[in-house]
């Protein structure tokens, strides 16, 4: 259906021309949209108009006609008779709403046939063929955005807005909370810049109407067929960042690091990772003491004089605290080795409490 507002944008750009004083009613006589002196129009039994077979018709003050939105309800245009270019209007009307309605069916067709491409629910030749049927370059190399938000129609206007956002760019919807950003890459040389920029703007876009949202992005895909996959990444590193990246507005599929492969390990298989490393103690046995100085000391890729400045305790009060770590644990976070084991456990017990809580 065409919105209500491109609707009174089509009649004020039309009567701005002719002079004429005009408005689109709908099923019921009720009036939807005007401009000028539409004055008495309320009144008359339109209604009775929209039921009937004619097209057209008239009385002393208005001219009536029928317009077709693509819709299974009837709209009208009333034009008052008080111009030259009233007749004029009543066509130019019917010319303007039919294009509108050829513009939202190939709208419409485009979308289709890219929510059907996100779902992969398309063969290679049907891409291929409907593709050049609707004029879009196969070839162009293009990437995913998902914005999740709590927002729908406002978060589609801003970003439609941006600049950012090219001609042969789409912007849809296949689940609740998500809007989906197929974006066509403009400079391949420098597409990283491009998504990385892109994806502030629309973050600051969105943001600036008081909408929370995070925004997520896949790989670049070559092939048109291939965007599914960049949608299953962006989508992928959305579950990530919940978990390992909580605090990231935006991410991309190729930064999620280790988090990525943990997401993909069984999770019975992370259990008897995490009982091996903490030999059957939980995490919850360490005090909140620790765990702030192991997270600190990982932030300072683990030296101990920038750790100790910034928690404000002397060197060797960390040092103990490093040493009753290792004799509970067996690990020696000073040495490489045992720190990577650990950071890694540290992301699996996130991983296993995130997964506890969706069965939950």
């Amino acid at each position: 259906m065409i919105s209500t507002h491109i609707i009174q944008n089509t009649l004020n750009d039309t009567t701005d021309i002719t002079g004429a004083s005009a408005a689109v009613f709908e099923r019921g006589g009720h009036i939807l949209v005007s401009k000028g002196d539409v004055e008495g129009l309320a009144e008359l039994r339109m209604d009775a108009f929209l039921r009937s077979n004619e097209q057209e018709t008239e009385n002393e003050d208005f001219y009536f006609v029928k317009l077709d939105l693509g819709t299974d309800s009837a709209y009208a245009a009333a034009v008052r008779k008080n111009s030259d270019n009233a007749a004029m209007t009543v066509k130019l009307l019917q010319a303007q709403f039919k294009n509108l309605l050829t513009a939202q069916k190939e709208r419409i067709d485009k979308d289709d046939f890219v929510k059907n491409l996100l779902l992969d629910n398309l063969l290679q030749i049907d891409i291929f063929n409907r593709s050049r049927k609707l004029g879009l370059d196969y070839k162009a190399p293009r990437v995913v955005f998902v914005i999740e938000s709590n927002g729908r129609d406002a978060v589609y206007d801003a970003v439609r807005a941006l600049p950012f956002f090219g001609d042969n760019d789409f912007m849809t919807g296949v689940d609740e909370g998500r809007q989906i950003v197929v974006h066509e890459i403009r400079n391949r040389e420098e597409a990283g810049k491009e998504l990385k920029a892109g994806a502030k703007d629309m973050l600051k876009a969105i943001t600036e109407q008081n909408i929370d949202c995070c925004i997520a992005y896949g790989s670049v895909v070559k092939e048109l067929k291939d965007v599914s996959l960049s949608y299953k990444e962006a989508r992928l590193a959305h579950d990530v960042r919940k978990i390992f990246y909580e605090d990231s507005k935006i991410i991309s599929y190729d930064k999620l690091g280790i988090g990525r492969l943990i997401y993909q390990l069984p999770i019975n298989l992370c259990r008897m990772f995490i009982n091996e490393i903490f030999d059957g103690r939980t995490f919850d046995e360490f005090d909140e003491e620790t765990l702030s100085t192991i997270n600190k000391f990982f932030e300072n890729n683990l030296n101990v004089s920038e750790t100790s400045r910034q928690l404000f305790i002397h060197r060797n009060t960390l040092v103990y605290r490093l040493d009753k770590l290792q004799k509970t644990v067996g690990l020696d976070l000073r040495v490489f080795d045992d720190a990577i084991t650990f950071k890694i456990a540290l992301m699996v017990v996130k991983y296993i409490d995130y997964m506890d809580r969706l069965d939950y």
